[in-house]
């Protein structure tokens, strides 16, 4: 599977914008032959728009994602839709399963080539550290994994990255590629670049971290977007400028490297 992950460019508060730009992107890469593409964490309203959240929100069933889902089967790729502000209320009526009646959910959506929904991720652990994130977000319950042209994909959401054991409970689940939209801003490039690696060497799995690119006031995403691969090589990476990073994602190679190495088997 050829994986492409957009580091975006992210207007704060300008949806439109913003998703004619990722949708456009998406249209690239499957020219380019990929056969899934990443966008980053909330590229539809940027993460440090906070105020923007509610009037950005929609169901996951509206008519945002629809493009999205269209775009995925018009182009024969498969997208996740990076993460979008999610109306927990609107999903409830659209006959969505959700974790609360109500709030906003930082909700990532994965179609198929053939535009049909696979997987929805809730980001779990939701950022405070000078971030409203927690105060205006509801944490999500689950993290599935799915079978996506072969390969068993899973999917986390960007301060996940600091938690260990959602990504080990995913390789327990034979999980191959973990995907990782993000907004992880300067200054803290050298934690970004060790976790999205240390994760991917821990459960000898493939992670693909996404950042966006843009400046929000006195919030910058530092981009360094990455793909790694089971033994924790980064096999494409880019800057903190707009870009896309390029892999092919084996999931024999996933095979081969824990059969060589047992450290998953030898847990104690």
């Amino acid at each position: 599977m050829r994986l492409a992950g957009v580091q975006l460019a992210v207007e704060g508060g300008d949806v439109e914008a913003n998703v004619a730009r990722a949708l456009d992107r998406v249209r690239g890469a499957a020219a380019e032959g990929a056969d899934l593409v990443v966008l980053p964490e909330l590229f539809d309203v940027g993460y440090f728009a906070f105020d923007s959240y509610g009037r950005a929100a929609e169901s996951l069933a509206g008519d945002r994602l629809a493009r999205f889902a269209a775009a995925a089967d018009a182009n024969d790729v498969a997208v996740l839709a990076g993460t979008v502000v999610e109306d927990l209320s609107a999903s409830a009526a659209d006959g969505l399963a959700v974790p609360a009646d109500s709030g906003l959910a930082n909700a990532a959506v994965l179609f198929d080539a053939d535009g049909e929904r696979r997987l929805v991720y809730r980001k779990r652990h939701l950022f405070g550290y000078g971030s409203e994130e927690t105060d205006r977000m509801v944490p999500g319950e689950r993290t599935p994994v799915v079978d996506l042209a072969g390969v068993t994909v899973g999917v986390t959401t960007c301060y996940d990255l600091r938690f260990p054991e959602q990504f080990r409970a995913m390789a327990d689940r034979g999980v191959e590629c973990v995907l990782v939209p993000s907004a992880w801003p300067y200054p803290r490039i050298e934690h970004w670049r060790t976790l999205g690696r240390a994760r991917a060497i821990e459960n000898l799995t493939y992670v693909a971290a996404v950042n966006g690119s843009g400046r929000f006031g006195d919030d910058e995403l530092c981009g360094r977007s990455a793909v790694y691969d089971p033994w924790g090589t980064a096999l494409a990476s880019v800057g903190d400028e707009p870009g896309v990073v390029t892999a092919a994602v084996d999931p024999e190679r996933v095979a081969t490297v824990r059969e060589e190495f047992p450290a998953l088997r030898d847990r104690r």
